[in-house]
């Protein structure tokens, strides 16, 4: 297991011009975006958006996490296009553009989770990489257990390397709930014939930067936070007791699985992550590095949750491991 040290080489958006880039060229590429839907398996609506340059010869699929979609990832989009990267991604069943699960479309929620996994392969093969000489994959959060549990189950996919940002391998929480919280879980969906809110979660609210646990970075989280307002059939609230079942039993597979795993793996950490939980990330770089020497462990102390949006002392570490672990693996070597 290699450790990955982020040297700056590059160059990309500031806090200090977030504002004026916001609404000027990152708003200018994301009017050039192509965009649409696609029928997945049982007919729920995908929406999908890319960027791409016809002198581009490099892909990357970003796969988002919980809440998110492709909207609120503008500036990383346009950070990865200027380093010559074509951008495809999409938002999740459930929420985003996508279709909703729930009479109450606030809900997160999912049947199993493996749907999650036969939507990203029909959009992989509807986004068609063929053509790439490079062929990347970037998820956080929650996208991270499905993108690793995608590479499991997919031992055929077209992907030479893939970096993972604060990936949900397990669920923050107190020490006394981590042996209950599934079973919890799955007892509360069984008692209810309609999706229902797990214990503690509601509709969307915008937290105050202040107390909110995603990041520290106040023109990107304002930012966010307005997108929302101004597009509010984006909001999601808070997850289904299913959703937290089918997500507990994906994580733990994700870790059980790590053979499974024959690319190059990045594994990024938010040293104050309140939302994943750390430790699941070690047990997971330790039993992958056993049968795969093409990893890296970084972590980005003093950083919350959202790696991706942070504050630019950690977002610009995460830009600089991300693509530097991604220029060591131009082609699939499996």
């Amino acid at each position: 297991m290699s450790d990955i040290e982020s040297t700056p080489k590059h160059r990309y958006t500031q806090e200090q011009q977030f504002a004026q880039a916001s609404s000027s060229h990152i708003a200018q590429l994301w009017q050039q975006r192509v965009e649409g839907t696609i029928t997945s398996f049982d007919r729920t609506s995908l929406y999908w958006v890319k960027l791409t340059h016809p002198q581009h010869t490099k892909a990357i699929v970003v796969i988002n996490g919980r809440i998110e979609s492709t909207w609120k990832y503008q500036e990383l989009f346009y950070d990865l296009y200027q380093q010559g990267y074509d951008i495809f991604s999409y938002d999740h069943r459930g929420q985003g553009l996508s279709g909703r699960l729930t009479d109450d479309p606030q809900i997160g929620h999912i049947d199993e989770f493996n749907d999650y996994l036969l939507d990203m392969d029909k959009m992989v093969d509807t986004f068609d990489l063929s053509g790439y000489q490079t062929r990347h994959l970037l998820a956080h959060s929650m996208g991270g257990t499905i993108a690793t549990r995608y590479i499991q189950t997919h031992p055929q996919h077209q992907f030479d390397a893939m970096a993972l940002s604060a990936p949900m391998f397990g669920i923050h929480l107190p020490w006394y709930l981590k042996p209950i919280a599934s079973l919890i879980s799955q007892l509360l969906t069984a008692c209810n014939p309609k999706p229902v809110y797990a214990p503690g979660h509601q509709a969307y609210y915008p937290k105050p930067f202040d107390s909110n646990p995603l990041n520290q970075c106040l023109p990107r989280y304002e930012w966010f936070r307005q997108l929302y307002e101004d597009k509010p059939e984006l909001q999601v609230g808070g997850p289904s007791t299913r959703w937290v079942w089918q997500s507990m039993m994906a994580a733990k597979q994700s870790i059980q699985l790590t053979r499974q795993i024959k690319i190059p793996l990045l594994l990024m950490q938010a040293g104050d992550d309140t939302i994943v939980a750390n430790a699941s990330h070690i047990k997971f770089i330790k039993k992958l590095a056993r049968t795969n020497t093409r990893c890296g462990f970084k972590i980005i102390h003093g950083a919350r949750h959202e790696l991706l949006f942070e504050q630019d002392q950690y977002r610009n570490q995460v830009l600089d491991t991300l693509l530097s672990f991604f220029a060591q693996y131009p082609r699939h070597q499996a």
